[in-house]
């Protein structure tokens, strides 16, 4: 049957606007099943609380099942790449900490890039390193432990949680902007590096503030500086190194990134929710309590602060010649 031309046309017309009605009807509905967050450690630490924090709100607020996946191992690349090869549906998240900006130069043979296979979608927690002391280092100051570092180069120990962790980066940050040269030694995890700090087998360490802070506050290790530009809220009398060593920053910012190509009906949708989250006295009093402070930021400029990390810490990583264990 040959159909009249105005008719064929409207049709036309109907069926070339279907599929969009269809992506419009499919974001909208969003989620529909349970969506997997994926955490590259095991349970308890600050990225997988974070991540049970925001996925507590998101599935109380989208109606769907947030299940928090720990996947640990290889220094979170095994997470990372579950994630990036994962449709790209919104079912499946990622939880990102400082290890993904770092491990893209300190790893030269990842089977993905970061920033090309991932949608950033929304920040959520920015928290500090914090710069401590053990009781048997007569160095009391952040001045003080650079005039120390300098009269005996190489004397004065800085541990950290391991080889490319985040404490070590703002570490050998710390030395070159200092200009001083200090003895990194790598512990497997914070916990083993505040033991001998604690039983002064080594002098410093660089670890996260939210494993540290209670030895801090019964007076047990001395924090001499926060590794943020502004003070920390959970240790307000504790300075910044910034305020001795100007345009020194290394705090570590947590966030949820999705694999690329992820529609941005739907990256808008979580983002949306996560910063409604960030903005709730309940969930900022959580992250206090984590030691860091919510921070809202757009997809874009989530992702450009992804590229700026990543970059920042490539020209440390690269000058300090920084290799894997």
């Amino acid at each position: 049957m040959k159909l009249p031309r105005r008719r064929f046309l409207r049709l036309a017309v109907a069926a070339a606007a279907m599929p969009a009605v269809a992506r419009g009807a499919n974001a909208q509905a969003y989620p529909s099943r349970p969506v997997r967050i994926i955490v590259g450690f095991a349970a308890g630490g600050s990225v997988d609380i974070g991540a049970r924090l925001i996925g507590q709100w998101l599935q109380e607020r989208l109606g769907q099942p947030f299940v928090i996946e720990n996947r640990p191992g290889a220094a979170t690349n095994i997470a990372t790449e579950t994630v990036v090869r994962a449709s790209p549906d919104g079912y499946t998240l990622l939880m990102v900490g400082p290890s993904s900006t770092i491990n893209a130069t300190l790893y030269d043979k990842l089977s993905f890039v970061f920033l090309r296979d991932t949608a950033p979608v929304a920040s959520t927690i920015r928290q500090p390193q914090v710069m401590l002391a053990s009781p048997s280092l007569t160095a009391k100051t952040i001045p003080e432990l650079i005039a120390s570092a300098k009269a005996d180069p190489g004397k004065i120990t800085m541990a950290s949680a391991g080889t490319g962790s985040s404490g070590h980066l703002a570490g050998e940050l710390f030395k070159m902007m200092a200009g001083v040269n200090m003895l990194h030694v790598p512990y497997r995890g914070a916990g083993p590096a505040l033991t001998d700090l604690l039983g002064g087998q080594v002098l410093t360490a660089v670890v996260g503030i939210a494993g540290s802070i209670e030895q801090v506050r019964a007076g047990k290790l001395r924090a001499l500086a926060v590794t943020t530009a502004t003070r920390a809220p959970a240790l307000p009398d504790v300075p910044t190194v910034s305020e001795f060593v100007p345009g020194f920053e290394a705090g570590d910012v947590l966030g949820v990134v999705a694999p690329r190509n992820t529609p941005a009906e739907i990256v808008d949708t979580l983002n949306k929710e996560i910063n409604a989250a960030l903005a709730d006295p309940k969930t900022k009093a959580r992250f206090a309590d984590l030691g860091g402070t919510a921070l809202a930021l757009t997809p874009a400029a989530y992702g450009k602060l992804l590229a700026d990390e990543t970059e920042k810490w490539g020209k440390v990583i690269r000058s300090a010649n920084i290799k894997p264990e």
